[in-house]
């Protein structure tokens, strides 16, 4: 589960909930790469590294798109300034 009150602190708070989505889709994209290459490692038969590769191509994907969304909504002027960089 999200911690949503991670971006609505007074230190971090975004103007619009997709944003905040956003942040988050970030988050999740970033965790899924840490989860996907542990579990590659640590494998122990071949369908777990199919698995694990498919997921890290995804993790990848859904962090370009969601960095992407991100910037375009900077250029807008939507993007709170407070948030420069998600955590983990």
């Amino acid at each position: 589960m999200f911690n949503v009150n991670k971006y609505n602190s007074d230190e971090n708070m975004l103007e619009k909930k997709c944003d905040i989505n956003i942040a988050r889709t970030i988050d999740l994209a970033n965790k899924m790469i840490q989860l996907a290459q542990a579990g590659y490692e640590q494998r122990e038969d071949p369908n777990c590294g199919v698995l694990y590769g498919i997921m890290l191509d995804t993790g990848y994907r859904l962090l370009d798109l969601a960095q992407k969304e991100k910037h375009k909504h900077i250029q807008k002027g939507w993007w709170d300034n407070s948030i420069k960089k998600e955590t983990i």
